[in-house]
């Protein structure tokens, strides 16, 4: 028998209070404004009197409602810089990031045979203890390039305090 209610893993999740208050306001003032608009418009078009202070206050209604929309906009971004929020790099990003590093590693594996037919001084500098970089200058890992790759820019990072 199939089930007739399947639930998601991960669902989209509930907007923060702030957040969800100030939408909820402009959905009522928008949706006001727009009755009035409509109102105000039947009203111009029978010739009644009360056209012109309906439109007046329309008006006013458009440039509030406009207002409460951006409170929402603004009432979300001040809870995320709050707040924090978890950063995932969309699916495009993660993508080229990987294609990125798959040419880097071919690069690299290119240039490592190069240097291993030409018999360059890279092994003999890895055999006495460096890394076969000039100047005897520690380089940073490999996996620590790929880990600073796969942050996004507003990610924290816990070092170690030495």
């Amino acid at each position: 028998m199939r089930q007739l209610w399947v639930e998601d893993e991960k669902g989209r999740s509930r907007l923060p209070d702030p957040v969800r208050t100030a939408a909820v306001r402009a959905v009522l003032i928008t949706s006001v404004t727009l009755i009035q608009a409509t109102i105000a418009f039947f009203c111009s078009v029978t010739g009644s009197w009360l056209a012109f202070p309906l439109t007046v206050s329309t008006v006013a209604g458009t440039v509030v409602a406009t207002w409460s929309v951006l409170d929402v906009w603004v009432t979300r971004q001040v809870w995320r810089q709050r707040n924090g929020v978890v950063s995932e790099p969309s699916s495009v990003a993660r993508q080229a990031r990987r294609e990125r590093r798959r040419e880097e590693r071919a690069a690299r594996a290119a240039a490592r045979k190069r240097a291993g037919k030409s018999g360059g001084d890279a092994g003999a500098d890895r055999a006495a203890g460096g890394r076969g970089h000039e100047g005897g200058a520690p380089a940073v890992g490999a996996a620590q390039d790929r880990a600073a790759e796969d942050r996004a820019p507003g990610d924290r990072v816990l070092t170690d305090a030495a």
